[in-house]
């Protein structure tokens, strides 16, 4: 593998492909049901045990106000390491793993600030898609993380 590349995760959330760093990611899981727990913010879809430990699962397309996706066969939860700790993400479908070179990574339009232009680390062109190339790690707030 040549320095300048690195090795993404491709996955999709209502129709469009998403990816991140695979040093992000710790495990890909198949979906399960969660516990739901009162009162917690909208994006939180509820709870897993994963290793003996509470996982709290969260929807990205809640958090990227996308079209909510309909849990099916292909859904997985992918475990994001966080600064403290460890989220779940669903995903419709989990794609691929690839090598991509830096270069092929295009900074993110100049439209694109305030929230999402801290989860958005650029937008990368591969097999005639665009995919949006995110930072897992930083998704959820300080305030956000605390709230869960």
């Amino acid at each position: 593998m040549k320095e300048q590349d690195i090795k993404i995760l491709v996955f999709k959330i209502s129709d469009e492909y998403y990816a991140t760093n695979i040093i992000e990611v710790e495990r890909i899981l198949g979906y399960e049901k969660t516990t739901k727990i009162p009162d917690s913010p909208e994006f939180v879809e509820g709870v897993i045990n994963y290793e003996n430990n509470i996982l709290p699962i969260i929807s990205l397309s809640k958090i990227f106000k996308l079209p909510s996706s309909v849990v099916g066969e292909e859904s997985k939860i992918i475990v994001a390491k966080q600064n403290n700790g460890k989220i779940g993400i669903i995903v419709d479908f989990v794609s691929e793993v690839k090598d991509i070179q830096t270069n092929n990574i295009e900074e993110s339009p100049k439209i694109i600030r305030g929230i999402s232009k801290r989860y958005i680390k650029g937008l990368i062109k591969i097999d005639g898609k665009i995919i949006i190339y995110l930072n897992i790690s930083a998704i959820l707030t300080d305030k956000e993380q605390n709230q869960i």
